[in-house]
């Protein structure tokens, strides 16, 4: 059984799974400068809240020893990557928490040499890749003990090692109770408009030999009426200081169902998705994308001439539909605000 690995730090290069390229072929790229990370992120061959933030943060170390190659001062070049990589996609807040911590880390080795400095921030880097990893990893164990045995559990985008540089959230949860005999059946929803619970969600399960069951995002409520779906666990991007959580779009409307049929419905996120600084869902930025993304397929337009399109990479689902957040820190229940407060 093989795990798949998105990305890797080798002889001062960020190596990135492209995952615009998957199912067909497993190809990486090979990043040197932090400009060369920030376009990976927008054009989502890295995606997934932790790993974008794990991928930015090598981004910063990339940015401080290419400046010392080039013999330019640092602290320029550093502050040009600070803002060029927050802009790169607004709603997942882990972009922003390893940033943040990587300017801490930075200034921090102000005194420092040119190469010290640059090695400071590689090894802070490398320690969020590996918090990060190791925080899923007790997620998943902790977030297996929800799942019974037999279960047949519905995941929506994908919350696998692709989005969170190893291991994974949702799909970390589901790995778990595979290996502990509990799992029947995964299903994956398709995830319109970039297919990434088709395209890879299926790709890492069926890796693993894990069974799964690609459907389409419409037809999940039809199951739950059938008695089809024990449990629905998603990912997050951003969870509010009152517990609602910002995830791919579709997931608000999965809650809803979930929540008429009596099906619970976990997130699962490491605590560095949690943003006690944004009160609410309502202050929480939601992207929008090219509206090339639903308009065409594989490079054709699919609409008539003049059709408008909206194209929102995220939504939010409130608090009072979530049954429970699944973090390494411990599984958090209602009241929201006071649970998520205790874990900070």
């Amino acid at each position: 059984m093989s795990e798949v690995r998105p990305l890797f730090w080798k002889e001062g290069r960020l190596h990135l799974l492209d995952q615009n390229l998957l199912p067909d072929r497993v190809e990486y790229r090979v990043l040197s400068s932090w400009e060369e990370v920030a376009q990976a992120i927008r054009d989502m061959a890295v995606r997934g809240a932790p790993a974008i933030g794990v991928a930015a943060a090598f981004g910063m170390v990339l940015a401080a020893s290419g400046a010392l190659t080039a013999g330019k001062p640092l602290a320029p070049e550093i502050s040009r990557a600070l803002t060029g990589l927050a802009a790169t996609r607004p709603t997942a807040v882990n972009l922003f928490w390893a940033l943040e911590r990587m300017r801490r880390r930075w200034e921090q080795s102000l005194a420092m040499e040119g190469e010290k400095a640059t090695a400071a921030l590689e090894e802070e880097a490398l320690r969020i890749w590996q918090e990060e990893e190791e925080a899923n990893r007790h997620l998943a164990r902790l977030g297996a003990d929800l799942v019974p045995p037999g279960a047949r559990v519905l995941t929506h985008c994908n919350a696998g090692a692709l989005a969170t540089a190893g291991y994974g959230t949702a799909l970390g949860i589901i790995r778990a109770a595979h290996r502990a005999g509990k799992l029947e059946m995964v299903y994956a929803d398709e995830t319109r408009p970039r297919l990434q619970g088709a395209r890879l969600t299926s790709w890492e399960l069926v890796t693993e030999g894990i069974p799964v069951t690609v459907i389409c995002d419409n037809m999940a409520a039809s199951l739950m009426a059938q008695g089809k779906i024990d449990l629905v666990v998603v990912g997050a991007d951003r969870i509010a200081a009152n517990g609602d959580v910002a995830n791919k779009i579709g997931t608000y409307a999965l809650a809803i169902v979930a929540h008429y049929h009596g099906v619970p419905f976990y997130v699962a996120a490491p605590t560095s998705t949690v943003d006690l600084r944004t009160p609410s869902g309502r202050e929480i930025p939601i992207e929008e994308r090219a509206e090339e993304e639903v308009s065409c397929w594989e490079g054709r337009r699919i609409l008539p001439p003049g059709v408008k399109v909206v194209n929102p990479a995220f939504d939010v689902t409130p608090a009072a539909l979530v049954s429970a957040v699944i973090t390494e820190r411990g599984i958090l229940k209602p009241p929201y605000p006071e649970s998520l407060k205790a874990i900070r």
